[in-house]
């Protein structure tokens, strides 16, 4: 039990802090608000399944392995990211968002995860570092599974719905403008650790 209950803090802790997938659904719920943003939500948790799974697989660790592969990688996620705190800075006020201007879709958050290095080093590093002790290893890694996706879930809903408290704060023109490029600005730094490591 104090295996697992170590590893849901740290779960919570990893998934929790703010990274490029919680900023950006910070981002994307203060701009459009919860209810316009949980599809770019769905994304983002449909997404950090696949991660989890390929984690608990073993195949990060090989993929990175790979002499060569991680850089290409890290380039592919930043400019993923470059593209995306673009669409947030120039995220025009909500009293200006009309359906031109609509919020990210499924597939913007699905490719978020997919293309995210912290969130393959943080479930491979779960998975790496906390064994359920008492527990036949097959039952563990599902165990893990399911508690890291209830995490995941949790926690990516907290971060949309904290940046929908925003909302109204970004009916001002100005005050919009400032809030959308700090957010910008934030998920650009959330890739320096990935860049440095």
């Amino acid at each position: 039990m104090e295996d697992l209950f170590g590893f849901i803090l740290a779960g919570f802790a990893l998934a929790g802090s703010p990274g490029p997938a919680n900023i950006s659904l910070a981002a994307v719920g203060a701009a459009h608000g919860s209810r316009r943003g949980s599809g770019y939500l769905c994304g983002i948790v449909a997404g950090m399944a696949v991660v989890i799974s390929v984690a608990a697989s073993g195949v990060t660790g090989a993929i990175l392995a790979v002499p060569g592969l991680k850089p290409v990688l890290v380039a592919a996620a930043a400019l993923y990211f470059i593209y995306l705190a673009y669409r947030i800075a120039t995220a025009p006020p909500l009293d200006d968002a009309t359906k031109e201007h609509r919020p990210p879709p499924f597939a913007a958050g699905l490719l978020l995860s997919l293309v995210n290095p912290k969130a393959y080093a943080a479930m491979t590093a779960l998975f790496s570092g906390f064994i359920l002790g008492g527990v036949p290893s097959a039952l563990g890694v599902a165990v893990k599974i399911a508690v890291l996706l209830a995490i995941v879930v949790s926690v990516t809903a907290a971060w949309l719905l904290a940046g929908a408290a925003l909302t109204r704060a970004f009916r001002s023109p100005k005050v919009s403008r400032g809030l959308n490029v700090a957010f910008a600005i934030l998920l650009l730094a959330s890739l320096v650790p990935v860049i440095l490591s």
